[in-house]
């Protein structure tokens, strides 16, 4: 959530430009950084009230690209280049800035946001071929047993366990007094 709504912003702009005060006084009055008003002073002398407003955007590099190379032929700072180009934060300016130095134009690629996946795609059990005892093996109808009775023993104890828990329950149910 933002900081400061649009409506608080335009106020302060208002004061600024229609009153003979000063940046630090009107800043001080309403609790914000003087540098905060310059800001909000120059977006909205540059795009009026929709310079004001909250923007959540993404720049792809073609636009990156043009902002660094527009800043570098005006000679203009980073605060001046984000006024200019409607860019909320002119930190970012500065950090295409070292991106493109380091990596070039790929550098500048929007990057994917959060954890990477972990396990691209979702895998699919192969169905089980049942092939009748007829046609295997002494070895084979063997291994399917033994697994036949690891699963029965797995069952039942499962079963224990939760008769266990169940009449554990019951018990301390029937120790509880009743109020």
């Amino acid at each position: 959530m933002a900081k400061y709504d649009e409506r608080f912003k335009l106020k302060v702009v208002k004061q600024y430009l229609s009153s003979l005060e000063s940046l630090a006084r009107i800043s001080a009055e309403h609790g914000v950084g003087a540098s905060v008003v310059r800001r909000w002073v120059r977006l909205y002398e540059a795009h009026g009230v929709s310079g004001l407003l909250r923007k959540g955007a993404s720049y792809d590099a073609h636009f990156k690209l043009q902002v660094l190379k527009r800043m570098q032929r005006e000679h203009w700072n980073q605060e001046q280049t984000a006024a200019a180009f409607n860019i909320r934060f002119a930190g970012h300016i500065g950090k295409w800035a070292r991106q493109y130095h380091n990596g070039g134009l790929d550098a500048l690629q929007p990057r994917r946001r959060g954890r990477p996946k972990s396990m691209s795609t979702k895998r699919t059990k192969s169905p089980k071929v049942i092939v009748p005892e007829s046609e295997l093996t002494d070895k084979q109808i063997i291994a399917r047993q033994n697994q036949e009775l690891i699963e029965l023993r797995a069952e039942v104890a499962y079963l224990k366990k939760l008769d266990a828990l169940i009449q554990e329950k019951r018990a301390t149910a029937q120790k509880k007094p009743k109020q």
